[in-house]
């Protein structure tokens, strides 16, 4: 028995929606962010029962559903753990494709933060590669204070 949609050609409609929003990041983003803007430099939080440092931070930890307990630095180098390629301009991407998100572990912290990858082709991206933040001369209190991740 037939569907009446098998004759129907998929058709694909192009078109932007834009939309504005806000909201308020909370004590423990803001916490976070500002120490991007103002010291360049990563903070975590330890879970109070798992002892798991969580970057981003969190408020609550996601493994023991406790609140999570001091504030840790971390470094600003690390490994990525895994990555994709964007190949293709949405018009809102954060830089001209090819180029690589990756998940990075900052050493010291037990999970991982996305961001971009810098100063390496995406050809030449591996999991496993050490990397170091590089922030940008302005910061505005934003995870893209950090430009980039480049190769060490």
């Amino acid at each position: 028995m037939s569907n009446v949609w098998d004759s129907v050609e998929p058709r694909v409609y192009e078109s932007r929606i834009k939309v504005p929003y806000a909201w308020q990041a909370g004590e423990t983003a803001s916490r976070f962010l500002l120490a991007l803007k103002n010291e360049k430099k990563f903070l975590g939080k330890k879970c109070s029962k798992c002892a798991k440092v969580l970057v981003p931070p969190r408020k609550s930890c996601p493994y023991c559903f406790v609140e999570t307990g001091d504030w840790e630095d971390v470094s600003d180098e690390g490994v990525v753990e895994t990555f994709t390629i964007a190949r293709r301009d949405t018009g809102i991407m954060p830089a001209k494709p090819p180029f690589a998100y990756a998940v990075i572990k900052l050493d010291g912290a037990d999970t991982g933060l996305v961001h971009l990858l810098g100063e390496v082709e995406p050809g030449a991206v591996r999991a496993g590669m050490r990397v170091k933040a590089v922030f940008a001369e302005e910061r505005t209190g934003k995870m893209l204070d950090v430009k980039y991740f480049k190769p060490v």
